[in-house]
């Protein structure tokens, strides 16, 4: 049976006694009935994960006891950032989510000119939030052990900017565009950065400073991708490709 997975934004080690974050403890305990004895495991983001059992339940409040660490690495060989331009409504979300369970290393929200989301600062850092806690969610279901960086939102040119010039040492930078080449066979390995559009698409003075940061065009099929979908597809390809897609589960 798989065992419930909870993390904690603290320092495990065996031999703790811990009290579970409330979200997790209104889950466990009202939804799930959990009760004293019963296993799971939490983790900490830091590569271990750690066997627990219930101490104890008062109302929502559980409070486990920390078991031996145990490093189980299910990280991709393929760091991966993926550029995103912010999507509207519940989509954002899906595409933190659906990242983070393909193996996704880095995220980096970006507002473009066509795009529909606009962010003020404190709006910003709200949203950089929330996305943090699906990308915590999505680990939990997904058994990875280290935490996918969630950056706060910024816009575009800005994060541009802010590269390095000298891209040819810092791995592969691909920009997912419709109308593009299809991509030839050149080897990816170790790092990739792959940038995903606005639903409005991005204008021709983004697509040259992408060009001028080093971003190489293509594209993934003759259709136009949803935005959501073009992330998932795109990171799928990837990690399928040159990551650990068609790999047989670590222990």
């Amino acid at each position: 049976m798989r065992l419930n997975r909870v993390y904690v934004d603290a320092a495990l080690s065996a031999g703790l006694r811990v009290e579970l974050p409330a979200a997790a403890g209104v889950h466990l305990a009202k939804v799930l009935r959990v009760r004293s004895g019963d296993e799971l495991v939490v983790f900490a983001g830091d590569g271990y994960e750690y066997p627990a059992s219930v101490e104890s339940v008062r109302g929502t409040r559980v409070a486990v006891a920390i078991g031996e660490a145990r490093a189980v690495d299910r990280e991709s060989p393929l760091a991966v950032t993926l550029v995103q331009c912010i999507a509207r409504a519940d989509r954002m979300d899906v595409i933190v989510q659906k990242a983070t369970e393909l193996g996704v290393a880095r995220i980096v929200p970006v507002q473009s000119r066509r795009g529909v989301v606009r962010l003020e600062s404190a709006q910003a850092q709200s949203k950089a939030a929330h996305w943090r806690a699906i990308a915590v969610s999505a680990c939990e279901q997904c058994g990875r052990n280290r935490l996918p960086a969630v950056e706060a939102p910024r816009r575009l040119i800005d994060y541009l900017g802010s590269l390095p010039p000298d891209f040819a040492r810092v791995g592969t930078r691909l920009l997912l565009e419709p109308g593009a080449e299809a991509r030839g066979a050149a080897p990816i390995g170790g790092e990739v950065t792959i940038a995903i559009g606005p639903e409005g698409g991005l204008d021709d003075e983004e697509i040259g400073a992408f060009r001028l940061a080093g971003f190489e065009a293509m594209r993934l099929g003759p259709r136009v991708l949803r935005a959501e979908t073009a992330a998932i597809a795109a990171l799928a390809w990837l990690q399928g490709r040159y990551g650990d897609l068609d790999q047989q589960p670590r222990a």
